[in-house]
């Protein structure tokens, strides 16, 4: 067990993303295509935050074209070059599996703190 311990601890990211359930994240993903590398960017609420350790990830959500779209990142990945916090969220709720049901403007809204 402390072996396993060990490997984890040298896959982990040391800077940590400072960002809750709630907020709006830009999360900036590098994509490999042939032998180019890109980034991309997939901006949306973060709905969940799960797992502990190496295998915690996060859920994010936003519209488009009318479609729910869904994402979910692993914290420790190397292929997150960034994730940058667009807005602040003030929710009373760990998870927001609410907004899946929501149509239009009100699946993306949540109260932001200034």
């Amino acid at each position: 067990m402390n072996i396993i311990n060990k490997i984890e601890k040298e896959q982990m990211k040391s800077d940590t993303l400072d960002f809750s359930v709630g907020d709006t994240v830009k999360v900036h993903n590098r994509v490999v295509e042939g032998g180019k590398e890109r980034i991309q960017m997939f901006q949306g609420i973060v709905l969940a935050i799960g797992g502990s350790g190496i295998n915690q990830a996060f859920t994010v959500r936003k519209i488009s074209y009318g479609t729910g779209v869904e994402r979910v990142y692993s914290f420790h990945s190397p292929r997150i070059a960034k994730v940058e916090v667009v807005a602040k969220g003030k929710v009373r709720r760990a998870k927001l599996h609410y907004l899946r049901d929501r149509v239009g403007k009100k699946a993306i809204q949540v109260k932001n703190v200034d």
